[in-house]
């Protein structure tokens, strides 16, 4: 036996020079044995190096995570620059103004002189107090008659706290003398039944539960420190009443998203208060853009809560649906894109995004040469598509043949190339098969021009459900979910068409009650028009 590395084999002569056998085949015997033992060396040896190199990726992933770069923590030093910003400025304006103030006959030192910033006018449709002060009638100097020459005018931003008032509708009654019949005028609709607040008011708190993240109790505790007492139960009952009545507006809404030739696709977790416990529920979005393609159809979201992930799920949200679905590779999706689906099947489009991404953290973190490879090249392909978004789906078609196809075709053949010299436990291997075991679904944009490079749109319309999760921490029921779903698509919308959320609700609350169903389609954010700003006040 002989040891080759921690290898043992069988060796069928003593190979040293002065007992080499003249036997041919004995050689070759010994030959092929040496070979067979260098080749199972060579390959544990490939193997412990590529779970050390697992190994290592997996730590440094791990510290990346917890201390590398990312949105939320540049999000928080921004704000800490920002606010060691704010301190600086303030400091130096105390200072300045210190300085100014110093009685006469001390010694004056000379102070930074720093550059003013550039004050942009104040908002022109905000209404104007006009505060004049007091003029002398005579001349101080020689009491002679002033003529006005002119004026000077200084404006300064007040700001005037949250107001409230009582409305007080009030319905005369008249009786005829002549047949005592009593007359009055009917009672107006209210945005609630039976409810005492107003739509400005139900916009208000709507907006702040769903927009702003502030939960029902907090905002109770807010209104109590304004003097205006509302319990946390009499604000539930405006959300649920409200959520009942642009319960059709939803509906509306839906049918837009999924009447589209193509939309995006994606979920995200939404914990649930469940006896005690949370549980992992979801919020899944569907989002109807066609401004990439040059499509002139309004964008719109809805939303769809579950209480798992399963892909029953997204199966039911779509069972009317046939087009093109841009998504990620969840398993879920799979039964759309059948062959026999009903009523037909869903043509998958993957992100390119979600590609790039696995191979930029091990370009990134572990400084892959192949990764870094295959990401400049992946790199190519979104700077023409950047040139191209937002014509026409046949001029998109006609430049990525020319341009984009080659880089494509290109960019496959280097990866498969290389891809068959890793070893299937490498890192690089699994981001590299995540394209390539998809490539059908990845290079379909290549022929269809309504197709994007990824779901971003999805991953956007999802930030404002994270932003959120830190605020009220859980949906208090899965019909909590439902609702939060339901309200999510009506903000969402509102915000894609570049809608004040907060306006439009308070709009539509006041003239739903009373608006013709045939007529609910004026109601959508696309059709509103905010009504024009209250004159300015001389």
């Amino acid at each position: 036996m002989r040891d080759h590395g921690g290898v043992w084999f069988d060796s069928p002569v003593n190979t040293t020079p002065d007992t080499l056998s003249d036997d041919l085949n004995v050689l070759k015997a010994a030959l092929l044995a040496e070979r067979e033992a260098r080749r199972e060396f060579e390959a544990r040896a490939s193997g412990a190096e590529a779970m050390v190199a697992h190994l290592k990726l997996i730590i440094a992933k791990l510290k990346r995570d917890r201390f590398g770069a990312s949105a939320e923590r540049s999000q928080k030093l921004l704000a800490q620059l920002e606010m060691e910003l704010e301190e600086l400025e303030t400091t130096a304006a105390e200072d300045e103004a210190a300085t100014s103030r110093q009685p006469q006959g001390q010694t004056n030192v000379r102070p930074f002189t720093r550059r003013k910033p550039v004050r942009a006018p104040l908002p022109a449709h905000l209404p104007r107090e006009r505060v004049v002060l007091p003029s002398p009638t005579t001349c101080p100097c020689c009491g002679g008659k002033l003529v006005k020459l002119g004026e000077d005018t200084t404006e300064t931003l007040e700001s005037i706290p949250r107001s409230y008032k009582v409305i007080q509708t009030v319905r005369e009654k008249f009786s005829c003398r002549s047949c005592e019949t009593i007359t009055q005028p009917p009672a107006p609709f209210h945005p609630i039944t039976r409810g005492r607040a107003g739509p400005e008011l139900l916009a208000t708190v709507l907006h702040g539960k769903f927009a702003e993240h502030q939960p029902l109790n907090r905002q109770s505790e807010r209104f109590a420190q304004e003097g205006i007492a509302l319990s946390v139960s009499t604000l539930a009952d405006w959300v649920g009443a409200c959520s009942t009545a642009l319960a059709p507006l939803v509906t509306l809404i839906k049918g837009h998203v999924l009447s589209a030739e193509r939309i995006h696709a994606d979920e995200t977790i939404v914990p649930v208060l469940a006896k005690g416990k949370t549980i992992k529920g979801r919020l899944w979005i569907y989002l109807r853009d066609d401004r990439p393609f040059g499509g002139l159809s309004q964008q719109a979201a809805v939303f769809f809560y579950s209480r798992d992930r399963s892909g029953e799920h997204p199966c039911r949200h779509l069972a009317s649906y046939r087009g093109i679905l841009q998504a990620d590779a969840y398993a879920g999706f799979g039964d759309l894109y059948a062959a026999g689906r009903k009523p037909g099947p869903i043509t998958e489009a993957a992100c390119w995004s979600h590609g790039r991404r696995k191979l930029f953290v091990l370009a990134d973190v572990a400084k892959a040469p192949l990764a870094v490879e295959a990401v400049r090249r992946i790199d190519a392909v979104f700077n023409v598509e950047r040139d191209i978004n937002g014509l026409a789906s046949n001029e998109r078609h006609a430049i990525r043949q020319l341009r984009v196809a080659p880089l494509v075709a290109s960019l496959e053949q280097w990866m498969r190339a290389e891809r068959g010299r890793l070893s299937r436990h490498a890192e690089v291997a699994k981001a590299m098969d995540y394209m390539l075991k998809r490539w059908e679904a990845f290079t379909r944009f290549l022929h269809d021009g309504r197709i994007c490079l990824t779901n971003n749109a999805a991953e956007r319309g999802l930030r404002c459900v994270a932003l959120g999760r830190k605020a009220w921490l859980f949906a208090g029921s899965d019909r909590g979910g439902e609702r939060a779903a339901a309200m999510y698509s009506l903000l969402a919308t509102a915000k894609l068409n570049d809608i004040d959320p907060r306006a439009w609700l308070a709009d539509v609350l006041a003239r739903i009650a009373d608006h013709p169903a045939s007529r609910l389609h004026e109601l959508l954010p696309w059709n509103w028009r905010q009504p024009p700003p209250l004159s300015n006040v001389a």
